[in-house]
């Protein structure tokens, strides 16, 4: 009877039209009030401890980091880079639009932020070389999705915080199925393609790639350093998202400057001469090379003892292979140029060094009061602030579910019905599915999380395979009506109507429900990293 009531309530309120965070805070206080023993201390209690959750903390910086990619040119750069490597297929370009938003996907951890950077950009050259508006806004809508299952995602921080498993092991989970959702979306597209006969983009070489790639470097880094932060035991999720925050602030105001004070001025002038511009740029890519050197040694030799591994040899390796890279672009690129000749290209490239330094040093201390950078912290607080309260009121709902022994309640029942594993997974399948119509997935995944993940545990379902499970639910539930958030926001690029939008999108749903039974029943798609990385997740009864 109590769980009938407590349910009741919770869906009694969101019927009403009361926000999810409302729903689910006040049904667990008024549950408690009338209906339960425990006190109505816990509720200060369980609000003040699901505060001090310190995976939680991930959020709000993981957040910023999307915002401050989201808003610079990274998007361009990433859309460039993927015509260059698959553009020329039959397809290619829609093809390329999955890829950039498998790529940016890595960097924001949100599918709304995907489609609005990928989709603005990619939907408008796909229309321009003859695709139709509702092909493309289809391909986008779903490839969007995999802002949530490619790490590093904020749905699987939430699930992590929900359910007390490990955020690494998550992230590292997400990589497979994450590339197989994106490879399967483009071999649908290859095979409409040759139907169609939709156009291929002309093959512009592998200098194309190499120079793409070299644009886009410095934010695809970013994936670097998040995962092989974590990965290398450099840093927590935690931190990672704090570095994550603080590197894409500098990446889009100091070197991208597509925000902020430095918005419009670029790096090198046409009015420079081809032996500064050498000089210069040959001394940019030594610099970089030694910084992304000295950040991955650190990464791979962290922890171990020997002397080969010690800082010293580190930075002596790194500046002698970037000596070498100097030396290397400026024989290459100089006008028949000598290895003696190098100083004196790397010093007529000084005077571009002195314009754009004392450009940075002069606008640094407008960077943080700019409108740009005010602009993208204050909807970087309210994303955070919004989910943060569905997620403090979601464990307080969570406390009243363990403290009442419902999850317990309910696997008796589907135990005695004999449900097995395989026979759950189909049930909280078929669940997610229904309420992902209906709700946002941080808001739902807290609502069902709680109650199946005991259940999932007492069947001997894997802990993350259950995350990866409930996070491509959470895809298709962003792409299917009423309440799709990725629908909403590809109708408001394109201007399309939203019943245009989801005929466009339902193909390659299809293709997400083939992956969704993939996944759902082909557990090492989902553990195979984990597993072999950090082990399997310990859960305590």
């Amino acid at each position: 009877m109590e769980i009938a009531i407590l349910f009741l309530l919770v869906f009694g309120l969101l019927f009403a039209g009361a926000p999810v965070a409302i729903s689910l805070g006040l049904s667990s206080v008024l549950f408690i009030a009338f209906f339960s023993r425990d006190s109505m201390s816990s509720v200060a209690l369980q609000l003040f401890t699901a505060s001090q959750n310190y995976t939680l903390l991930a959020i709000p910086f993981f957040v910023l980091a999307s915002a401050f990619m989201s808003t610079g040119g990274v998007a361009h750069r990433l859309v460039r880079f993927a015509i260059a490597s698959v553009g020329h297929f039959r397809g290619g370009l829609a093809m390329a639009s999955v890829m950039s938003c498998m790529l940016f996907a890595a960097l924001s951890g949100s599918s709304p932020a995907t489609v609005v950077a990928i989709g603005t950009i990619a939907i408008a050259g796909m229309r321009q070389v003859g695709y139709t508006k509702e092909f493309a806004a289809g391909i986008i809508a779903n490839a969007g999705t995999l802002g949530i299952l490619i790490p590093p995602s904020i749905v699987m921080v939430v699930y992590a915080a929900a359910t007390d498993v490990s955020v690494g092991r998550m992230f590292l989970a997400g990589i497979i199925p994450g590339t197989i959702a994106g490879f399967m979306l483009m071999a649908a597209i290859y095979v409409m393609a040759r139907i169609k006969q939709l156009p291929a983009e002309p093959w512009k070489g592998f200098l194309e790639i190499v120079e793409a790639g070299k644009d886009a470097g410095w934010g695809l880094f970013l994936i670097v350093i998040i995962l092989g932060g974590i990965y290398g035991g450099v840093f927590t999720p935690t931190e990672a998202a704090a570095v994550a925050a603080v590197y894409a602030f500098l990446v889009s105001i100091y070197i991208y400057r597509d925000m902020g004070p430095l918005k419009g001025m670029r790096w090198i002038e046409e009015s420079d001469g081809r032996r500064s511009k050498t000089g210069f740029l040959a001394s940019v890519y030594g610099i970089s090379f030694l910084f992304v050197f000295l950040i991955l040694a650190f990464f791979a030799t962290d922890g171990v003892d020997a002397a080969w591994a010690s800082p010293t040899a580190r930075l002596i390796a790194g500046i002698v292979l970037s000596i070498a890279v100097v030396i290397a672009y400026t024989l290459w690129r100089g006008e028949n140029a000598r290895v003696n000749q190098v100083p004196a290209y790397l010093i007529s490239g000084v005077p571009i060094w002195y314009r754009n330094l004392k450009a940075n040093i002069l606008r640094t201390p407008f960077c943080l009061s700019h409108e740009d950078t005010r602009r993208t912290t204050v909807g970087a607080a309210k994303t955070t602030v919004m989910l943060m309260f569905i997620i403090v009121n979601a464990l307080l709902f969570a406390h009243v579910l363990t403290a009442e022994r419902i999850p317990q309640a309910i696997t008796s029942v589907m135990v005695d019905a004999g449900f097995n594993w395989f026979t759950f997974l189909i049930a909280v399948n078929i669940l997610l599915l229904i309420g992902g119509q209906f709700m946002e997935p941080s808001g739902l995944l807290l609502i069902v999380a709680p109650v199946v993940f005991p259940i999932a545990m007492e069947l001997g379902v894997d802990p993350i395979h259950l995350g990866i499970i409930m996070v491509v639910n959470m895809e298709i539930g962003m792409i299917t009506p009423p309440i799709g958030l990725n629908l909403f926001v590809t109708s408001g690029i394109t201007g399309m109507s939203l019943v245009k939008v989801v005929r466009a999108a339902a193909p390659f749903v299809m293709v997400l429900f083939l992956f969704l039974i993939l996944v759902t029943y082909v557990p090492f798609i989902s553990t195979a990293l984990p597993y072999w990385l950090m082990g399997p997740e310990i859960v305590t009864r």
